[in-house]
C-alpha cells in the first residue's frame, strides 16, 4: 500500500491521524486490487474503508446502499472536501438528476451512491457499461444471502452485475453477518478467506439487559429504565424501539404523561415532521424518541446513551444493529430489552404474511412455463394477478433463477416520454446526415400529447428494424446533452429459460417449500430473541456466539454477570376471539370482497398485512384493516376458514 500517500489522505481529507481497528487492512486490500468483506460493528467506521481508497483509485466508485439518509450525509461531507460525489435516487429534482447524468457523461464523478433498485433501470445500466468502475461497494451486504435475516432479491443480482460491468474490485460491508451469511457473501463476490476482515462484535461499553415482562408491567418497567439510572453518565439521548406505528404514538404520549419529554417517529408521519424530530434528536443531548425501525438507519450520533426495546426486534441481527447505535463515543451506555410474550404474535404475523399460498405459486409457475424461451413480464401485474406482494414475487423469480430454470436478461422500460427543449429541426441540425435521418425516423414514431411525446419502444424497434439498445442510447444521449426531458414507464423484466421443467407441479411445490422454510427460519429467529429473557448464561456471550464470536469468558458487565434476578416467563394474555371480533369476520365474509376471497387473504387483512388485491380495492383504508393484529395468525386463520 502507498503508505505515505494513504496517511496523507487520511489526515488531510478525513482529519484522522490513525486508522481504527480493521480499517487499514481493508484499505490496503482494496488498493492492492483485491475484493474484501468487512464485518464491522455499527458505527465502527465502515465508510472510511471505501471513501479513502475511492479518492486514490482511477475510475469511479459506485456505492450501493438502501439508506438514502446515509447517502445524503456522506455526500455533503465529501463535497465539502472537494470530492466530486453524487447520489442518484427518486428524491432528486429533474435539474439535480440531469446534473448527475451530466457528471457521469463527462466522467467527472469520483463517487456515485445508488440504491440497489437503481440497477433495474436499463438507462442506468447502459451508462454504467461505458464507465470504468474501479470499486463497487455493497453496503448492508448481508441482504445478498438467502439465509440471512433480511434477504433482498435485488441484492442477489449484484454479484452477476459486478461481473457484467467488469468491476475491478468489490468491497462488501455488513455489521450483522453470521458465519454462514459471511460465507455466502464471500462466495458471491469471490472473496478469499484472507479477504474477510472481522473486527468482532463485542462492545465492552454497552450494558446489555434482557428482561421478561407482562403487558401490565411493561410501561412501569420502561419508566424505570428511563428514570432510575444507576449512574449519571447513563443519562442522555435515548431511542425506544417499538414494532407498530400506533405503538410509537401511544408510548410517546404515555411518557409525556409521566413527565418524560418524548416524540414519536415512524414512516407514516409526513417527511417534514420526521426531519424535525430527527433534527431535534441529533442536536440534543437528552432527547427521547419512540420509534419504529424506520428511525436510526444512517443516523451517526455518537452520544446515544440508551437503546430500549419496548417491543422485541425480529432477530438477533436486528438487535445487534439497533443496539449498535448506542455509545459510539465509547462511553458507558445501556441497552434494555423488554420481552413480553404478547409481542410474539405481531412479529410472527409479519412472517406468515410473506408466505404465498401453494395455489398462487403454482399459478405463477404455470403462467411462466407457458411463455416462449425469451420473455418479458411485469412484476407489478404478476403480483397483482396472484395477490402476492411485489417483493415476495421478486423473491419467487429469484428462486426460479437459483433453481436453474430461468436467467435474468435485465430490465427494460417499454414507454419513453419526452419533452423537447427546442424544435426537432434545430436539434437535427447538430448531427451528421446519417444520424439526423435516424433521429428523424425515431421522432416519427412518437405520439404527441398535450405536453409530452410518447414512444412505444418495442413497437418503434420493430418498425424501424433497429435494436432497442440503439433507441435507448439515442434518448439517453439527447437527455444528457440537455436536448429534452425524459421520463420512462412500463417497467418489465426480461428472462430466458435455461432449463424448462418437466414437472411443473413438482417445481411449484419445491418453491413453496422454500418459502415455508424461510418462514420457519424467521420464526426461529424470533424465538432466539425471546429466549434471552430466561437464559442463565451471560447475555453478551450468548448473543455473540450467534455471530460466531467466542469471548472465552463472561463479559462481566451484562445483567446476568451483575447477578440480576431472572424473572419468570409471564403467561401470554389469553387471546380467544371476542364475540365482536368474530362478528367482524362474519360481516367481511358476507360482503364477498374478491380481494378477501380465501381464508388466508382474509386473515392477512385482519392481521394488518397489506396485499396487492386489498390495496387495489382500497380496503386497507377501512378501519377493519389490522383489527385483529394482536391475535396469532393461526387463531385468526382458523376463524376465517
Amino acid at each position: 500500500m502507498k503508505n505515505v500517500e494513504c496517511y496523507s489522505v487520511l489526515r488531510d481529507v478525513f482529519g484522522f491521524e490513525s486508522f481504527r481497528p480493521g480499517q487499514e487492512r481493508v484499505v490496503e486490500r482494496i488498493l492492492d486490487g483485491e475484493s474484501a468483506l468487512a464485518v464491522f460493528p455499527t458505527g465502527a467506521g465502515k465508510s472510511l474503508c471505501y471513501q479513502l481508497p475511492a479518492l486514490m483509485l482511477e475510475g469511479m466508485t459506485v456505492v450501493v446502499s438502501p439508506l438514502i439518509a446515509l447517502m445524503k450525509d456522506q455526500i455533503d461531507f465529501l463535497v465539502s472536501k472537494g470530492v466530486k460525489a453524487a447520489r442518484m435516487d427518486s428524491s432528486l429534482t429533474a435539474e439535480e438528476s440531469r446534473a448527475v447524468w451530466d457528471g457521469l457523461w463527462k466522467g467527472e464523478l469520483k463517487m456515485l451512491y445508488v440504491a440497489p433498485e437503481r440497477f433495474a433501470s436499463e438507462r442506468f445500466l447502459q451508462r454504467m457499461r461505458r464507465t470504468r468502475i474501479s470499486l463497487m461497494v455493497i453496503d448492508e451486504a448481508h441482504c445478498i444471502s438467502e439465509w440471512g435475516h433480511n434477504f433482498r432479491p435485488d441484492y442477489m443480482k449484484l454479484a452477476r452485475l459486478a461481473k457484467e460491468l467488469e468491476v475491478e474490485r468489490v468491497l462488501a460491508l455488513t455489521a450483522t453477518a453470521t458465519p454462514s451469511v459471511a460465507e455466502d457473501i464471500c462466495d458471491s463476490f469471490s472473496v478469499g478467506p484472507e479477504g474477510m476482515v472481522n473486527t468482532g462484535f463485542h462492545r465492552p461499553n454497552l450494558h446489555m439487559s434482557a428482561k421478561a415482562v407482562s403487558r401490565a408491567e411493561r410501561d412501569a418497567e420502561l419508566v424505570r429504565c428511563l428514570k432510575d439510572d444507576p449512574q449519571d453518565s447513563f443519562r442522555g439521548a435515548t431511542i425506544v424501539y417499538v414494532t407498530l406505528q400506533k405503538t410509537a404514538v401511544e408510548v410517546a404520549e404515555f411518557l409525556e404523561g409521566k413527565g418524560i419529554p418524548a416524540e414519536a417517529y415512524h414512516a407514516g408521519l409526513d417527511s417534514e415532521v420526521r426531519h424535525e424530530v430527527q433534527d431535534r434528536f441529533m442536536n440534543g443531548s437528552d432527547r427521547v424518541v419512540v420509534a419504529t425501525i424506520a428511525f436510526g438507519m444512517g443516523i451517526d450520533k455518537a452520544d446515544i446513551r440508551k437503546v430500549i426495546h419496548y417491543n422485541p426486534p425480529k432477530s438477533l441481527e436486528n438487535y445487534m444493529q439497533e443496539t449498535g447505535r448506542a455509545g459510539r463515543d465509547g462511553a458507558p451506555s445501556v441497552c434494555e430489552l423488554l420481552l413480553c410474550p404478547d409481542d410474539v404474535a405481531v412479529l410472527e404475523n409479519f412472517s406468515y404474511g410473506d408466505t404465498p399460498t401453494a395455489e398462487s405459486v403454482r399459478g405463477v409457475v404455470e403462467e411462466l412455463c407457458a411463455l416462449p424461451d425469451d420473455f418479458d413480464i411485469s412484476v407489478y401485474t404478476l403480483a397483482a394477478t396472484y395477490d402476492i406482494r411485489q417483493l415476495v414475487m421478486q423473491t419467487l423469480l429469484t428462486y426460479l433463477e437459483l433453481e436453474g430454470v430461468i436467467k435474468s436478461l435485465g430490465p427494460m422500460y417499454n414507454e419513453y416520454k419526452f419533452q423537447p427543449h427546442r424544435s426537432s429541426a434545430e436539434m437535427l441540425a447538430d448531427f451528421d446526415q446519417e444520424r439526423a435521418a435516424f433521429l428523424r425516423r425515431l421522432f416519427g414514431q412518437a405520439k404527441k400529447g398535450r405536453t409530452w411525446f410518447t414512444v412505444d419502444l418495442n413497437a418503434a424497434s420493430a418498425a424501424l428494424s433497429e435494436d432497442r439498445e440503439r433507441l435507448v442510447a439515442a434518448f439517453n444521449y439527447l437527455e444528457e446533452k440537455g436536448e429534452l426531458t425524459l421520463k420512462v414507464s412500463g417497467l418489465r423484466h426480461r428472462y430466458r429459460f435455461v432449463n424448462r421443467p418437466d414437472d411443473v407441479a413438482g417445481l411449484a411445490k419445491r418453491l413453496h417449500d422454500r418459502f415455508q422454510h424461510s418462514e420457519e427460519r424467521d420464526l426461529e429467529r424470533i424465538r432466539q430473541v425471546m429466549d434471552l429473557a430466561t437464559t442463565p448464561e451471560c447475555t453478551v456471550r450468548k448473543v455473540l456466539s450467534y455471530f460466531g464470536e467466542d469471548l472465552g469468558k463472561d463479559c462481566g458487565h451484562c445483567d446476568r454477570c451483575a447477578g440480576e434476578e431472572i424473572p419468570e416467563w409471564p403467561p401470554e394474555t389469553k387471546k380467544d376471539l371476542r364475540p365482536e371480533e368474530q362478528n367482524v369476520i362474519r360481516v367481511l365474509k358476507s360482503e364477498e370482497h374478491d380481494a378477501l376471497a380465501t381464508p388466508r387473504q382474509l386473515t392477512r387483512y385482519l392481521c394488518g398485512l397489506a396485499s396487492p388485491a386489498a390495496s387495489r380495492a382500497r380496503l386497507t383504508r377501512d378501519p377493519r384493516f389490522g383489527r385483529l393484529a394482536h391475535h396469532r395468525f393461526a387463531t385468526v386463520l382458523e376463524a376465517c376458514s
